[in-house]
């Protein structure tokens, strides 16, 4: 698998310090965002691979910064595309796709889901 950037966005403490570990112990880099303001944040100033992103956080919720993501890839094409993933624990597809992610996994996870995720976007 190859190293990736990873966004993590994720307010419950546990979950993202499970996460970040899972996903380093694999190689990759991890950022972590605590809210959604963070997250887009992080996002225009570093390229991305892919993007875990809860959909309930304070400040600013998922759904609202995958929205704020998609609009500054699409005012920067340089960006491109990059591939954000909702973890929640009460997925709506629907609204998720409509917001602008790319899926969705329910949470909590275990490793292995992450790396059906990754096969699943083609990011191994």
């Amino acid at each position: 698998m190859r190293k990736l950037n990873i966004l993590l966005a994720e307010d419950d403490e546990m979950i993202e310090k499970l996460t970040a570990y899972y996903l380093r112990q694999k190689g990759h880099e991890v950022d972590i965002a605590k809210n959604g303001n963070e997250a887009v944040r992080k996002f225009k100033n570093k390229k991305y691979d892919f993007i875990l992103m809860d959909v309930q956080m304070p400040e600013m919720d998922g759904l609202q910064a995958v929205r704020e993501i998609r609009k500054i890839e699409s005012d920067y094409l340089a960006k491109g595309h990059t591939t954000v993933i909702a973890i929640t624990t009460n997925p709506d597809k629907d609204e998720c796709l409509k917001a602008g992610m790319d899926g969705n996994t329910q949470k909590p996870f275990k490793s292995d889901v992450l790396s059906k995720l990754f096969s699943t976007y083609s990011l191994s």
